[in-house]
């Protein structure tokens, strides 16, 4: 069987036609892409169509997955663009590093993780991942490569980070570790009864801690409504130094005929999962594995949503207005009868990234995983867009798959600047339905003008 080149969402069909990095290579170099025909595709955990070009051809980076060199003493490590971040945490490791951002699975490819910008439950003290990129190489259709940094083409250096693949084929990076104690966790886990309680203990546990992020009981309701668990986290002064296995202890083997994350079902594991997490009154020391990476324990869980697959929304909201719009988000929710399996709310804090375009920004970020039940779900996802766009925020880009033209400008108004240094070889099926439907409208103006 053929493998499938699909968003880890399945809500939106895989790539027709996959290519070798090396074949897309020699296109490139030979100056014979033709425009829009390519895009990079790296492991496939993005939720929507960002890593999707269903009129093209997408790059299958997995097998540039050398790491070229590291330098023990600066944590500076260099990598092909197809290096799995679970491979840079093993390399590093024994030495003493960790990336000093790492999103929710550690299968990402380190091409992904830059073209999406992507953050972590750090974002308060490190920013994105690509405050962290020293440089890159960039191959683009003019058969030219570049290497990229702050200084060396910082144009398209800003525009390749959280440039969802737009801007050329990236082969390779350099990127600077974080030196850690160890790679254990110490994590402490704080109940609350409701979001007014976590709002009030946000800000200092970001003051005193590496990491925290919160889980959200989102399908209680009534007096309930907005309980949750804190989790704070910081390396341990002596744990271990060795990476575990990146293998997952359980897997979904089979896709299911229809989706196991019934209602009742949520709602029996949000109060087990809560009862479960919120035993532990002292911090205790626990594996980097389940702290970061909990998901990835189950290989393909996905598969649970069904056939239809998950549609994810992930919004930000500014600090001033996420008193009122996180618990009226999660109202609407609940409202419109839809159960998120996974609820995290975190604090987003200053620290600027490099990208022209990125997503997260000093407030809040809430994200939800809905079954894809057609109509119903997409009009919830309308609703939720627009009320985090009334209140300043933004969706995210690579977590859609289903956002309009509007939603997107409104919530990255600089989009311009990123399609004017976009490669023309290269397209995603999100950008097309985005960008390049507001694109086409304003060159339609411009020529009845």
């Amino acid at each position: 069987m053929a493998e499938r080149f699909q968003s880890f969402g399945l809500a939106t069909p895989p790539a027709a036609r996959a290519i070798h990095a090396d074949d897309a290579i020699a296109l490139l170099k030979g100056g014979q892409a033709r425009q829009a025909s390519l895009l990079a595709y790296g492991n496939g955990r993005s939720y929507g169509d960002s890593c999707q070009n269903q009129l093209g051809t997408v790059i299958d980076m997995r097998p540039l997955n050398r790491i070229r060199g590291f330098n023990a003493e600066s944590g500076l490590l260099e990598a092909d663009a197809g290096v799995l971040l679970a491979d840079v945490i093993a390399y590093a490791a024994p030495h003493g590093f960790f990336p000093a951002v790492v999103p929710g699975t550690q299968f990402v490819t380190l091409g992904g993780a830059i073209a999406n910008d992507v953050h972590g439950k750090n974002h308060h003290r490190r920013g994105t991942f690509g405050c962290h990129v020293e440089s890159f190489t960039l191959l683009r259709s003019d058969g030219h490569s570049y290497r990229c940094s702050a200084t060396d083409n910082p144009r398209l250096f800003r525009a390749t980070i959280g440039g969802m693949g737009l801007t050329g084929l990236i082969l390779s990076a350099s990127i600077r570790l974080m030196r850690v104690p160890s790679l254990d966790i110490v994590e402490k886990t704080t109940r609350f009864r409701d979001l007014r309680e976590y709002f009030d203990l946000a800000e200092a546990a970001d003051q005193a801690n590496e990491y925290a992020v919160a889980w959200i009981d989102q399908l209680a309701g009534g007096r309930n409504s907005g309980r949750g668990l804190l989790f704070t986290g910081n390396h341990a002064e002596h744990g271990s130094h060795a990476a575990a296995r990146a293998s997952a202890k359980f897997s979904v083997p089979l896709q299911p005929p229809f989706n196991v994350l019934s209602r009742p079902f949520l709602t029996a594991f949000n109060a087990a999962y809560r009862w479960k997490k919120g035993q532990a009154k002292v911090p205790r020391q626990v594996e980097y594995q389940g702290f970061f990476f909990p998901l990835d324990g189950a290989r393909d869980w996905n598969r649970l949503y069904g056939p239809k697959g998950l549609f994810q929304h992930q919004s930000v909201v500014p600090e001033e207005a996420a008193r009122a719009i996180v618990p009226a988000l999660l109202a609407a929710a609940r409202q419109a009868g839809q159960g998120s399996f996974l609820t995290v709310l975190k604090r987003f804090g200053g620290v600027r990234s490099p990208a022209l375009l990125s997503f997260p920004r000093p407030g809040y970020t809430l994200t939800l995983d809905f079954p894809n039940r057609g109509a119903a779900t997409l009009a919830l996802l309308d609703e939720l867009d627009r009320m985090t766009i009334a209140a300043g925020g933004a969706v995210n880009p690579y977590k859609d798959a289903r956002m309009s033209a509007a939603t997107f400008v409104a919530s990255f108004p600089e989009w311009p600047r990123l399609e004017a240094l976009r490669d023309p070889a290269f397209m995603s099926d999100f950008w097309a339905r985005t960008a390049g439907i507001v694109d086409l409208r304003r060159r339609d103006a411009e020529a009845a003008e």
